[in-house]
């Protein structure tokens, strides 16, 4: 008896834990700028679009996963790749005609960052996924900022990466394809400026 009650007690932590998170996600974006907004601050410097790679179906990545041979990995599908297309064509339709594109490593996000047709794909192992290797998060992510702050950021910028770095910088969960827009303050941190839906 005494031990059931423990079990049930450890289930309600667990899941007022959950409803903090979520509420706390959802307070995050309540505060966020409006898409016209959003866009607004991508047109006007000073930003930075993250993206999250589109659709690639399955979860990770297959044992023998090597960096360069595509064969070995998870790859957009035809939807993933018709999905690309439409957020370059977003972009354009929303005044960002060029931009500077750097994307991970992973070939889903060069995919992605190729099909958006918005410029040049720079690669950034900073990008790249550390899903499955939580000890990598902090270090990469403060990688990932200082190289932020080294950065001009006067014409349109876009990081395409993945999930796990997504919320790691910018404190937001994303769907595939999806677009959140970031700035840096006065002291060097990351502030969610607002996200963008592209399906």
């Amino acid at each position: 008896m005494m031990r059931m009650s423990a079990v049930r007690s450890a289930r309600v932590v667990v899941g007022l834990a959950c409803l903090v998170a979520l509420a706390a996600l959802g307070a995050s974006r309540g505060h966020a700028a409006s898409e016209p907004e959003a866009w607004a601050a991508l047109r006007g410097g000073g930003h930075v679009a993250l993206i999250r790679h589109a659709n690639a179906p399955g979860f990770d990545d297959p044992p023998g996963f090597t960096i360069g041979a595509c064969d070995t990995q998870r790859n957009l599908d035809s939807v993933g790749r018709a999905q690309a297309t439409r957020i370059g064509d977003l972009f354009r339709a929303n005044g960002i005609t060029t931009a500077r594109v750097v994307s991970s490593q992973w070939c889903r996000c060069l995919g992605t960052a190729s099909l958006m047709a918005l410029g040049a794909v720079e690669e950034l192992p900073a990008l790249n996924s550390f899903f499955g290797k939580p000890e990598r998060r902090e270090p990469q992510t403060a990688t990932l900022q200082a190289w932020l702050a080294g950065q001009d950021l006067s014409r349109p910028t876009i990081l395409v990466t993945h999930q796990v770095n997504i919320t790691a910088l910018a404190g937001v969960a994303t769907s595939s394809g999806e677009v959140v827009v970031v700035r840096l303050d006065e002291t060097g941190a990351v502030a969610l400026i607002g996200t963008i839906e592209t399906e």
